[in-house]
């Protein structure tokens, strides 16, 4: 019979700057929801912004070795212009998130 040691000693908030963060592998994550929004959306625009321009990057490199074949080329053309629609996409949903909930709504905690 196997028996598992509890530990009654664990704090979740050990290592953060406030008790109303708890820390994880990602860093200190906030549990106030206003906070937890504003935390994720500090941290999802670099990854999206990184993610296109991996994706234009990709997309030049198709269209220097499409060795002149029109429909590479034009492969090429859609994977950059769906990078920067993507990209261009995901900037202007958060300005408008922020427009709405920030200068229209004024809801609390998320003016930075």
């Amino acid at each position: 019979m196997m028996v598992l040691a509890v530990d009654t000693n664990y704090n979740p908030t050990l290592g953060c700057s406030s008790t109303s963060e708890i820390s994880t592998a990602l860093g200190c994550i906030p549990v106030n929801p206003a906070q937890l929004s504003l935390w994720f959306l500090e941290k999802l625009l670099p990854v999206i912004g990184g993610i296109a321009f991996f994706l234009m990057i990709y997309g030049f490199i198709l269209i220097s070795t499409s060795e002149g074949d029109p429909k590479k080329i034009q492969a090429a053309k859609e994977t950059v212009t769906s990078a920067i629609t993507g990209l261009l996409f995901a900037v202007l949903g958060i300005f408008l998130m922020r427009l709405i909930s920030v200068d229209i709504l004024h809801i609390p905690g998320l003016t930075k």
